[in-house]
């Protein structure tokens, strides 16, 4: 049977190890192993979301509502705008997925870093569009900008913060860059890691209703997969103009996310307690993760996200180094399939990094 040609050229995209797995293929007791591969909440939902979800537990054999007007709302009134500005998708990658297909073809090129979220490059291919890539691995917007003189694009990718390497550009480097962009073009902003950015430099921060105001080529996506811990629930938003929201609903098939997904994010919404107390713990234990790499001697990338990205250089080969953690049932996210001699750690409890600091010692102690 033939499929479509330009699958030949499409990568499947490489989740996180799941603990079930280390269990199977390792023997590690399921109570032994840490889980910090996939950028997940550490601490767990919000109380009053899983409360929530008992209560409505009831009514999983019912469709969710379809117009979503209960999330929307919120969500208009936590951005300051008007539902009609707003989609949602099961996952901000669903959303990232419409907008690809709603925007290109076998004639399309899309610019983005060298080393960003892989889904850019896989719903790209999918439609048989160009990839085009700057040299650096961290967002170089003079790259970029050469890049788009010489080439265009019909859609830009920025990833702020960057995942999976945890950089972030400054806003005011960000609006200077999109002033120099035709209108034509699509600019995706993508706002995953956006709250902790907020949280630890007013610099970082992009405010949503602003930059789509100043630029309507430009989506913004967001994601309660992250800081509002509802990975397992898949409930991302895209927010733009409302001809761009209008042609990305033409694609959107009905009922896309769950009764239960929908009743959680907006109980998540309510709960910006828990958001906040979460961070601030995020940057504290990273703090220690920072001063553990100084220590060892190697280097890290400066994060703005709930993960740190600690590279080895030449002392370690960290394929090496993650796979000897997770024999041990620390399950981290080795760089290796992105060209980087890197390890990214999701930013656990402080009982969990304690333990990784541990097995760490071990690891590299028996790779020197």
């Amino acid at each position: 049977m033939q499929f479509k040609k330009v699958l030949d050229e499409v990568k499947i995209y490489e989740a996180g190890k799941p603990i079930e797995l280390v269990v199977r293929e390792y023997g590690v007791d399921v109570k032994d192993i840490i889980k910090l591969a996939s950028n997940e909440n550490p601490y767990g939902t919000s109380p009053k979301v899983t409360a929530k979800i008992q209560e409505l537990a009831k009514n999983m054999f019912m469709y969710p509502d379809d117009s979503m007007f209960e999330l929307k709302d919120a969500l208009a009134k936590k951005f300051d705008m008007e539902s009609s500005n707003i989609i949602i998708g099961s996952g901000s990658d669903q959303i990232l997925e419409f907008a690809i297909h709603a925007k290109c073809d076998e004639n399309s090129k899309l610019l983005m870093s060298k080393t960003t979220f892989a889904m850019y490059e896989i719903y790209g291919k999918q439609t048989g569009a160009t990839i085009i890539k700057t040299e650096d691995d961290q967002h170089n917007l003079e790259q970029f900008r050469k890049l788009y003189k010489e080439n265009g694009a019909d859609i830009i990718f920025l990833c702020l913060p960057n995942n999976p390497l945890g950089e972030c550009l400054d806003t005011k480097e960000v609006y200077k860059f999109l002033e120099e962009v035709s209108p034509e073009t699509l600019v995706i902003v993508d706002g995953a890691y956006q709250e902790f950015a907020a949280f630890k430099d007013e610099n970082k921060k992009i405010d949503a209703k602003d930059i789509i105001s100043k630029f309507p080529n430009v989506i913004y996506l967001g994601t309660f997969s992250k800081a509002y811990a509802l990975g397992g629930m898949r409930v991302g938003y895209g927010l733009a103009n409302k001809e761009i929201i209008k042609n990305l609903y033409k694609l959107r098939p009905p009922f896309n996310i769950t009764t239960l997904s929908l009743a959680a994010a907006i109980e998540a919404l309510k709960d910006e307690d828990f958001v906040s107390e979460t961070i601030k713990r995020n940057f504290e234990e990273m703090k220690r993760y920072e001063d553990y790499a100084k220590t060892r001697g190697f280097s890290y990338i400066p994060s703005y996200t709930n993960f740190i990205t600690l590279k080895f250089d030449d002392k370690y080969i960290s394929a090496e180094v993650a796979q000897s953690l997770l024999k041990r049932g620390i399950i981290i996210r080795d760089l290796t399939s992105y060209g980087v001699n890197a390890i990214r750690i999701t930013i656990g409890r402080k009982e969990q990094n304690t333990r990784v600091f541990e097995v760490l010692d071990e690891v590299l102690e028996s790779l020197n």
